[in-house]
């Protein structure tokens, strides 16, 4: 081709992009090349006629309640995707399982109530997951991020949480930061290993002014490294009632099996006393019967003997 004929081949291009983009893109969305956006449009259910080789999704500020499975199957090369301020609740299990090659995914600001392992597992690519400010959410199962690997940034800030297994988040090896401020959490025994973790671990915790114990209330608003040295102390050095209730109860066995080993020795001291005294008698009875055995046959001598003479 020669270079004249360049420009209007690009030209062609150009405008056969722009109107495809004009005829798949969604009513009341504004799309541009691979993003559909839909900020702040009042939408009650997810957009149609989205074109299927969009990169970036943005449906922020809406009214979206559910995310359909199927159609989002359908954006296998989806790599952004913003849902913040919506209504999804909890039932996002399986939704994602079409979107291998999403990295960024922000659902802050929802109805999430809890995670778990199938909510994101489909999700081999993920590197940025939002879950801040969603106040209903109050558990994240242990196994929630397993095929997550991927993982660098991680915010589940502002919500109901009480409580994060250590192991959900120390088992992410590509993790770098992390959001926990401004939750409730139950700063008790349970929870002195994963402060230990963050501790010792070289994630980063944004806003970490902000995450402080919410009970009990002789720890509440403390900070982490405090609260850490409070735990440690009452924890691991002071012994609870179940303690107490555990020795008590090693006590009493360790007396009844000495009551019972003293009473099976004096029960075998008694039978062998018995034994034993039975066994002189015997022996004292045989030996009366021997001495009198000897002096029969020393009078039976004798009389022979005056008999002879």
């Amino acid at each position: 081709m020669s270079s004249s004929g360049r420009p209007w081949s690009l030209s062609l291009m150009f405008l056969l992009g722009m109107a495809s983009e004009g005829i798949n893109c969604p009513s009341r969305c504004s799309c541009q090349y691979l993003e559909v956006n839909c900020t702040g449009q009042q939408l009650q259910e997810f957009p149609v006629d989205i074109p299927l080789d969009t990169r970036q999704l943005i449906l922020a500020a809406n009214n979206v309640s559910y995310l359909p499975a199927v159609e989002l199957s359908f954006l296998a090369d989806l790599v952004y995707l913003d849902c913040r301020k919506n209504l999804l609740g909890d039932d996002l299990d399986f939704t994602f399982t079409g979107l291998a090659k999403l990295v960024y995914l922000d659902l802050s600001f929802n109805n999430l109530t809890q995670v778990t392992f199938s909510t994101f597992s489909h999700l081999l690519s993920l590197v940025v997951l939002k879950i801040s400010d969603n106040r209903n959410l109050v558990a994240i199962k242990k196994d929630a991020f397993a095929n997550n690997t991927w993982l660098r940034h991680l915010d589940v800030s502002r919500t109901g949480l009480t409580f994060l297994d250590t192991s959900t988040v120390r088992d992410l090896p590509s993790l770098r930061l992390l959001g926990l401020s401004d939750n409730l959490w139950h700063c008790n025994c349970s929870f002195l290993e994963f402060i230990t973790w963050m501790m010792e671990s070289n994630v980063h915790f944004p806003d970490a002014d902000n995450f402080t114990c919410y009970t009990p209330a002789d720890l509440r608003a403390l900070r982490m490294p405090a609260v850490e040295a409070q735990l440690h102390f009452s924890c691991l050095t002071q012994p609870y009632k179940q303690d107490y209730v555990f020795l008590c109860l090693v006590g009493f066995c360790i007396f009844c099996a000495g009551t019972m080993a003293a009473w099976l020795a004096g029960v075998c001291g008694v039978t062998y006393k018995v034994h034993a005294s039975k066994e002189k008698e015997e022996e004292a009875e045989e030996a009366a019967e021997a001495a009198e055995e000897e002096a029969e046959a020393a009078e039976e001598e004798a009389e022979e003997e005056d008999t002879a003479t």
